[in-house]
């Protein structure tokens, strides 16, 4: 399987690399690292991810590479990432 984003995905998953590179630019480039190695695995692994707790009836899973949690779909041969929320944040039923 092929991991893509959403564009909206897309923008959130660079909004937060940039927002942790503000403050701490190493920090950054670990959370970037640490969710291609995650990306990777799902990509080899696409049911390995938790259902959303709170969409349990949606067909999304999740990974988390905290603090931030990328919710995803599997459609054909392709894991679209469909959102990135930070995990403080409440989130909204993904997008298809």
């Amino acid at each position: 399987m092929k991991v893509k984003f959403t564009p909206s995905a897309r923008n959130q998953f660079l909004s937060a690399i940039k927002y942790i590179q503000k403050d701490k630019p190493s920090a950054a480039k670990n959370f970037r690292n640490k969710a291609e190695t995650v990306l990777r695995r799902i990509e080899e692994f696409p049911d390995s991810g938790r259902v959303i707790p709170e969409f349990p009836e949606l067909p999304y899973r999740e990974v988390i590479v905290t603090p931030y949690r990328f919710f995803y779909k599997k459609r054909d041969d392709i894991v679209w990432i469909a959102e990135v929320w930070h995990g403080a944040q409440l989130p909204k039923k993904p997008k298809s």
